[in-house]
């Protein structure tokens, strides 16, 4: 049964920053790209960042610079680095591994920047 874990959500004021981390169990993440995707109230879910296998990353534009995603295959987790947080960063932040057909979401995490 493949589990994946978000947590390190909360409640952040503008200008401040969040570390979150996704832990992932029945499977091991060595092999998929790893994403984070958030979904702000009324909104369709959007894509934040990504880092694949051999660790390259991407990001959506209205992040660059400001998040960092990371991942750690012994720790079995990848991670995402919120500096610089804005109130339009408001959300529930999903984490997904991908591999081939493959594809598994995680539960979200509640992320609110105050303004």
């Amino acid at each position: 049964h493949v589990q994946l874990q978000a947590s390190g959500g909360g409640l952040v004021q503008a200008g401040g920053s969040l570390r979150l981390s996704c832990s992932a169990t029945g499977i091991s993440i060595n092999e998929y790209t790893m994403r984070w995707h958030r979904q702000a109230p009324g909104k369709q879910r959007e894509l934040v960042a990504s880092i694949t296998k051999e660790k390259i990353q991407s990001y959506a534009g209205g992040v660059e610079g400001r998040f960092t995603i990371s991942r750690d295959n012994a720790e079995n987790s990848v991670y995402l680095q919120m500096n610089s947080l804005k109130p339009e960063d408001t959300g529930v932040y999903y984490c997904d591994a991908q591999r081939l057909f493959y594809r598994y979401w995680g539960q979200g995490t509640l992320v609110t920047v105050s303004s």
